[in-house]
């Protein structure tokens, strides 16, 4: 049972990863909202913005300024919070395929094994959290950004709307979650067995649900002394 919770944590953690680079790396945050009037389609992303016109079909971008010149906040945060997450992702990955049991190394030593499972499960959560916040933060700045436009009768000859890289963006966020859960929460139930990191953790897996009870107690330990 454990096995098959650990190859499913790990199918969807792969493809949630990719959906995260693939948000992070397209063009299509934001697109021009539709209008039978509009002969191209725009698209602007983390890094440059894209022409499609809809006649020919010929497609052209315009890279944005050095990463060190000055952008919107948007873009600054999103993609900070993006590239964090992917790099998470990532490690978390390779953390996870070392600890899954049909993978012969240290297949002598489950245990450590267990504590690789249950640090790829925290490593997705944090990715999928701060994928989350970007993605999210990106969508409700272009929301805000266009309401406040149309409350004010401004018309600039294009309105935006988030578009499906954000999309993917929060997908592969939840999708990093939900593997993240499976590989604390799920994998614990189904072994009974915890990790030794701290005299107080040991007596719980890294479940996102118990993290916050267990610092609490730790917090209260120190205190006293």
């Amino acid at each position: 049972m454990s096995t098959a919770l650990q190859v499913t944590a790990f199918g969807l953690a792969l493809l949630s990863a990719l959906f995260l680079l693939l948000a992070t790396c397209t063009d299509c945050w934001m697109v021009n909202a539709d209008d039978s009037l509009e002969v191209s389609h725009k698209c602007r992303g983390l890094w440059r913005e894209c022409v499609t016109n809809m006649q020919d079909g010929v497609r052209t971008c315009d890279q944005y300024d050095s990463i060190l010149a000055d952008h919107p906040v948007k873009i600054v945060v999103t993609r900070t919070l993006m590239i964090t997450a992917d790099l998470l992702a990532g490690l978390a990955l390779a953390t996870l395929v070392l600890g899954l049991d049909c993978i012969t190394f240290l297949k002598e030593d489950p245990c450590v094994k267990l504590k690789m499972c249950y640090g790829a499960g925290v490593m997705l959560c944090a990715g999928s959290i701060l994928g989350l916040i970007g993605s999210v933060w990106y969508a409700v700045d272009v929301y805000v950004e266009r309401a406040m436009l149309v409350s004010h009768n401004i018309f600039l000859g294009v309105h935006y709307d988030f578009g499906w890289s954000c999309w993917l963006g929060m997908a592969g966020s939840m999708g990093c979650f939900v593997a993240s859960v499976l590989l604390t929460c799920c994998l614990y139930a189904c072994t009974g067995r915890s990790v030794s990191f701290h005299p107080i953790l040991s007596q719980v897996a890294f479940c996102p649900a118990a993290i916050w009870t267990a610092t609490s107690k730790m917090y209260a330990m120190d205190s006293r002394v």
